[in-house]
């Protein structure tokens, strides 16, 4: 298929999407189209950047939003990988061998949370890199080669809305990034982690990135969402240790 047919005809689609939704075409409507698409589960998309914090911008429902956390919480997996590597990275089976050794923790934890294949696409234009579209099957899949051209097609569409939208690398928010009337406020879902971390340098006597790692850490060892524990850190319910592991005592939260 020519790549000016298929460019339109996704166009056609996500706009189709956002009509349902009566508003213009927002990030969440380039996932809605390529769930209804492709032989996908759900789709989400994260902002990213190699001098801030990532986070989720949008999912289309529970589990994916919780592969966009995983990845962004450990560190690890298809997701930040596509970022690092700006390359698409195809995992049609999480219970592949060398997946298992590639991303020994994430693979676990994707398997546990229903995910059999994750399909991750950097966003790119020129050397604008804002993010990540992650699409995932509850089972493993193959995308054949016309599906992922629209994979791809659906990747580069996302990535015009965000610049059209004005979402930049910080994570700056202008569009509508609602879908079946959930809403992240994710002007305050970044803020509260930007907060979060601040504080920890204070209290860690660290840099800013190494206060992120264990803000991560400590989500993942107790089990918690990330925006959960960095409310806690805001809120001052929670004190890390300075001399904690990754995995610090509840006796540090603040009563």
């Amino acid at each position: 298929m020519a790549t000016g047919t298929r460019s339109a005809r996704i166009r056609s689609q996500v706009a189709r999407q956002a009509a349902l939704r009566g508003a213009r075409v927002g990030v969440v409507d380039v996932c809605a189209a390529a769930v209804a698409a492709l032989p996908v589960s759900g789709a989400g998309v994260s902002a990213m950047s190699r001098r801030a914090a990532s986070h989720p911008l949008c999912s289309t429902d529970d589990i994916s939003e919780r592969l966009e956390e995983l990845q962004l919480m450990l560190g690890e997996g298809p997701c930040v990988d596509a970022f690092a590597q700006g390359t698409a990275v195809l995992t049609p089976d999480l219970l592949t061998r060398r997946l298992q050794d590639r991303w020994p923790v994430f693979s676990d934890a994707a398997l546990e949370a229903g995910v059999g294949a994750v399909f991750a696409l950097p966003l790119q234009v020129g050397a604008i890199s804002p993010g990540v579209l992650d699409l995932y099957s509850s089972v493993p899949v193959e995308l054949n080669a016309e599906e992922l051209a629209d994979a791809l097609a659906f990747a580069d569409f996302t990535t015009l809305v965000l610049l059209d939208a004005q979402i930049d690398e910080s994570g700056a928010r202008s569009a509508d990034l609602s879908v079946d009337g959930r809403r992240e406020d994710l002007g305050r879902y970044r803020a509260e982690i930007d907060q979060a971390t601040g504080i920890l340098t204070v209290q860690l006597g660290v840099g800013i990135d190494a206060a992120f790692v264990r803000l991560r850490a400590h989500a993942y060892a107790t089990g918690l969402r990330l925006a959960a524990v960095a409310a806690d850190v805001v809120a001052h319910r929670l004190r890390l240790s300075p001399n904690a592991g990754s995995g610090e005592d509840p006796s540090d939260e603040d009563k």
